[in-house]
């Protein structure tokens, strides 16, 4: 698969994956906010790592990643009725801080210019 059809492909699995996520589960144990960061699909096809990022503490990160591994086959089954592959990947889901670390240095940096304003 050449390299355009391939970011394609993935972009398109990352956004499906998100409305479905957002819309039709209906898990309690989706407290905390997900993101769908970015999905990964083999070439072949076969299999999608879907990183997500999400908000909340560690009980609840723990508890939605658990909900998403335990919904990954409805998630396939809804995949393969939206976008219509020729072959439906199996779904893993894998944990991506990269938001909360965004957030932490966003906090980091005003705490900085807050503290080089009072100086000034």
């Amino acid at each position: 698969m050449n390299k355009n059809r391939q970011t394609r492909v993935n972009d398109e699995f990352a956004r499906e994956i998100a409305n479905i996520i957002r819309s039709d589960l209906k898990d309690p144990r989706a407290g905390a906010i997900i993101s769908v960061m970015r999905a990964q699909v083999s070439p072949d096809l076969r299999h999608c790592k879907v990183f997500v990022s999400i908000l909340g503490n560690a009980e609840e990160q723990k508890a939605s990643l658990e909900m998403l591994e335990d919904a990954a086959g409805f998630i396939r089954k809804q995949i393969a009725e939206r976008l219509n592959p020729r072959v439906t990947p199996e779904i893993k889901f894998v944990f991506d801080d990269s938001m909360e670390y965004g957030f932490k240095m966003d906090k980091l940096i005003d705490e900085i210019v807050k503290k080089d304003n009072q100086e000034s």
